[in-house]
């Protein structure tokens, strides 16, 4: 496999700006609305927020 490291296209950079948007908007409305989200922390989902449920042991 050949990695090279290119920066990305215009096209590519407001694609990915408009996911981060998505992401942020989406992450604020869960927490005003006191849901919890799953997100991706070291490599494991993490549960976050104040209603996420609790781990068992």
């Amino acid at each position: 496999m050949t990695i090279t490291s290119a920066p990305p296209s215009p096209q590519a950079q407001a694609m990915l700006k408009a996911l981060q948007t998505a992401v942020a908007n989406s992450l604020d409305k869960k927490q005003k609305l006191g849901q919890y989200a799953v997100i991706w922390q070291n490599g494991q989902p993490v549960q976050s927020g104040g209603d996420a449920p609790k781990a068992v042991s």
